[in-house]
């Protein structure tokens, strides 16, 4: 990838598409292409294979699709499977039939088995069965990883597959209806510390372990592998390290500084008990995060209080 190609970012304005775009600004790339929904919707073949055709990106990062938590996973599951299908498929077969030299297809870590072996490696995809509350989302991305396989198997296409762990930061969606587990809960206890509530309820047990990548690691781990890989294999992008969902909420107490008990609730679903990437791939490529937890926590608590809506 040269400094001068033409780079379309489809889902730039999301939390990992917005963060990808600073990242190779800051780095040169100054030949960035976006499309918002309204100028281009990606879930319209026709549309996407005419913007392909007339604007002939040499690199493409997918980094376009619906995203949201449990509860939006479990709700919706027709809608994350469908939607993101359409999303995908179309952008990657006309980045191909329009000679794109360079893709970068973003998965997401529930592509693995729910009981996989921990730390999870790359080889454990379709090993087992997925968690059941993000099943359909899950799906669209394996049938993602795999059309890109195929391509660079069957038409010899440069298309490389990244598989990030659980992402937050600036930018992050805090919709508690439809948001992750890291911005929901600073959410709910910043709100809880601003009303002066004596309590915070947190679903599920508390127990289960989650890695946490701020998104500017994983925008500088794109750019990484975007200059320096070209293998079908998928990588996993994440810190190599994970905290229970109680460790995650006292330090978001801490951070806060909200003074009130946690209250956690079983009848709440868990999910999948552990979800550790094994980042060993990444590593002895020559990658690694910069950004701990807690600053990174810092950060972003910090962006939420700026806002209007904070």
């Amino acid at each position: 990838m040269k400094k001068t190609d033409l780079i379309f970012v489809a889902g730039h304005r999301g939390l990992a598409g917005s963060a990808i775009v600073r990242e190779l600004t800051g780095e040169g790339y100054a030949n960035l292409l976006t499309r918002t929904r309204a100028q281009l919707d990606l879930a319209d073949r026709s549309a996407v294979r005419s913007f392909f055709e007339e604007a002939r990106p040499a690199v493409v990062v997918m980094a376009a699709a619906k995203v949201g938590g449990i509860k939006a996973n479990d709700d919706l599951p027709v809608e994350f499977l469908l939607e993101n299908l359409k999303l995908q498929n179309n952008v990657i077969e006309a980045a191909s039939d329009s000679g794109c030299a360079k893709l970068l297809f973003l998965g997401s870590s529930c592509i693995y088995p729910k009981f996989a072996a921990q730390p999870i490696q790359e080889d454990a995809l379709l090993t087992g069965a997925l968690e059941p509350t993000n099943e359909a989302y899950a799906l669209a991305k394996i049938a993602g990883i795999r059309l890109c396989q195929a391509y660079a198997r069957q038409y010899g296409r440069n298309f490389i597959c990244a598989m990030p762990t659980n992402l937050y930061g600036p930018g992050d969606n805090f919709d508690l209806n439809t948001s992750h587990v890291l911005p929901a809960l600073l959410r709910k206890v910043h709100e809880a510390k601003v009303s002066g509530a004596a309590t915070v309820e947190v679903w599920g047990t508390g127990t289960p372990r989650r890695e946490f990548l701020h998104v500017d690691d994983l925008a500088g781990a794109c750019r990484f592998l975007l200059e320096n890989y070209a293998s079908p294999e998928i990588v996993n992008v994440g810190c190599g390290e994970d905290v229970s969902i109680r460790e995650l909420a006292e330090m978001m107490r801490d951070v806060v500084g909200f003074k009130g008990t946690l209250a956690f609730d079983p009848t709440k679903p868990d999910g999948t008990p552990r979800k550790l990437l094994d980042v060993s791939r990444l590593k002895n490529l020559g990658w690694g995060p910069r950004i701990g937890l807690r600053a990174g926590i810092e950060q972003t608590y910090d962006w939420y209080c700026r806002q209007p809506e904070g």
